[in-house]
């Protein structure tokens, strides 16, 4: 089974796609790339450098200063994000950035910069991606593209436990509103709006566990291989 292919996983926030990813990627022993880190990177640089993201030429400058790269993380056996040399994994995860990302990741240029350093870490195959235009934009010709889905308010609770143990002031009703405003920006955005690809398999693991979720993609890998 020498063979490599892409695989792109496309969703709604806190849907576990990047999970099921990070699954995908150790059982395959493929690459895992996390592309909503290299948005929250991003927008990580832009508020730390109070950077203007409505003006056109004040975006294009700060970009031409930041360098994303993935590193494995031997310890834990995970690729964390690096941004200028600097690991930012856990502080790009914050609701400040969270709130953020999605304005700054529907940017034109913002989106033509992460794309085009996304496609040339797929060059080799053996790609494990995850995000909102994977398999739409950055690579429209993967062999295997997952679209997962879930129910709003299993998403909601999800991603409350997941801030709540990192901030334990959040509210569900702040997470609920970040959300929703999250959805609607990702989908109604200008440049690359979420959509399922037409030869995308959804996933909808509203009611399934980690390994259900798991057994399921594998089984479509096994079928594309």
């Amino acid at each position: 089974m020498n063979k490599k292919i892409i695989i792109t996983i496309d969703g709604w926030s806190s849907c576990g796609k990047s999970t099921l990813a990070k699954q995908l990627a150790r059982e395959l022993g493929y690459v895992y790339i996390d592309s909503g880190a290299m948005y929250r990177s991003i927008t990580l640089y832009f508020l730390r450098n109070h950077v203007d993201w409505t003006h056109p030429e004040a975006v294009h400058e700060a970009l031409g200063h930041i360098k994303l790269e993935f590193h494995a993380n031997h310890k834990n056996g995970q690729s964390e994000m690096f941004l200028n040399d600097e690991n930012v994994e856990y502080v790009i995860r914050d609701l400040v950035v969270a709130e953020k990302v999605s304005e700054v990741a529907a940017i034109r240029e913002v989106r033509e910069f992460a794309v085009k350093q996304q496609q040339a870490m797929g060059r080799k195959k053996g790609i494990v991606m995850d995000g909102r235009d994977i398999g739409t934009v950055v690579f429209p010709d993967a062999e295997l593209k997952i679209f997962m889905t879930a129910d709003n308010a299993i998403r909601v609770q999800r991603r409350f436990k997941e801030l709540y143990e990192k901030n334990p002031n959040v509210t569900i009703e702040e997470v609920r509103a970040n959300l929703e405003m999250r959805d609607y920006i990702d989908s109604h955005r200008e440049v690359s709006p979420l959509r399922q690809a037409e030869d995308a398999l959804v996933l909808d693991n509203s009611h399934l566990t980690i390994r259900q979720q798991l057994d399921i993609a594998l089984e479509w890998v096994k079928e594309r291989l």
